[in-house]
């Protein structure tokens, strides 16, 4: 499926300031859809995760059932030589898995290539791949990132951002966030582009080299206080009734003792 065959992004800092928009280079965006190549590429991506670990033990490694579990004749049962046979209880497994299956599944370059190119189409014609300026961060901050994502409308969905190279900072300020994945943009599979909502990429990844403009402080992140329970003021007021009588009658009972001496007197 090739419709349309150019497509513009959304173009922002790193901070979250728009700017205008960008061309998306015709080599990888020019419109093409494979479904098919897409999902031999994900299945294969989840099929790879998978470590095969699961075992079983066969009746010659379960512990016990060295002896017989009574003679061979005369009891009326049918004869039985270890309680660890298959068909009892406990006994081994028979045609289990031990622990060492490959599950790998392998594709040829050109689908791969193909699958790819695919889902950053596909994103592109849902309008969900933005492009960075460039990120240039001094130090991780998982705020600064939080910052850019709410302005950009985006920090309640799966984000996918892809930098230009390997960049420890970025990475990290994105990493304790669990809707967002930073990874380099060649090492973008298949499955992580389809798996995200929307997809950031640095600019000079796909060659779009933008002058920086004068950029805006990022808004902080607003988050919403929990009101405080309105039945807890009740009891301090019950607390400051109680101590007021207290009080009082702390203070009647020396006058009380006063008057009483008196009349005795």
């Amino acid at each position: 499926m090739s419709e349309q065959t150019s497509f513009d992004a959304a173009a922002y800092t790193a901070l979250g300031t728009a700017r205008e928009r960008v061309a998306l280079p015709s080599e990888t965006f020019d419109g093409t859809v494979n479904m098919p190549a897409m999902h031999l590429a994900v299945k294969a991506y989840l099929a790879n995760q998978r470590q095969g670990t699961a075992s079983t033990k066969t009746r010659g490694l379960v512990i016990g059932g060295n002896q017989k579990p009574w003679k061979q004749k005369g009891t009326g049962r049918a004869r039985q030589g270890s309680t660890r046979a298959p068909h009892w209880p406990g006994g081994g497994t028979v045609f289990g898995p031990h622990g060492d299956r490959n599950y790998e599944q392998t594709l040829p370059k050109k689908v791969k290539q193909l699958a790819r190119k695919s889902a950053l189409n596909a994103r592109a014609r849902e309008a969900a791949v933005s492009v960075i300026d460039a990120f240039n961060y001094d130090s991780p901050s998982t705020k600064t990132m939080l910052g850019m994502l709410a302005r950009l409308g985006v920090d309640s969905q799966k984000v996918l951002v892809l930098t230009d190279g390997n960049k420890p900072n970025v990475h990290l300020s994105g990493r304790n966030l669990p809707k967002v994945h930073v990874m380099p943009f060649k090492d973008a599979s298949t499955y992580h582009i389809l798996w995200s909502d929307t997809v950031l990429i640095e600019g000079s990844a796909i060659g779009q080299t933008l002058a920086p403009i004068a950029e805006k402080a990022s808004a902080p992140v607003k988050k919403a206080k929990a009101a405080a329970p309105k039945a807890e003021a009740k009891p301090a007021a019950k607390k400051t009734a109680a101590k007021k009588a207290a009080t009082a009658t702390t203070e009647k009972k020396p006058a009380a003792k006063r008057a009483a001496k008196k009349k005795g007197d």
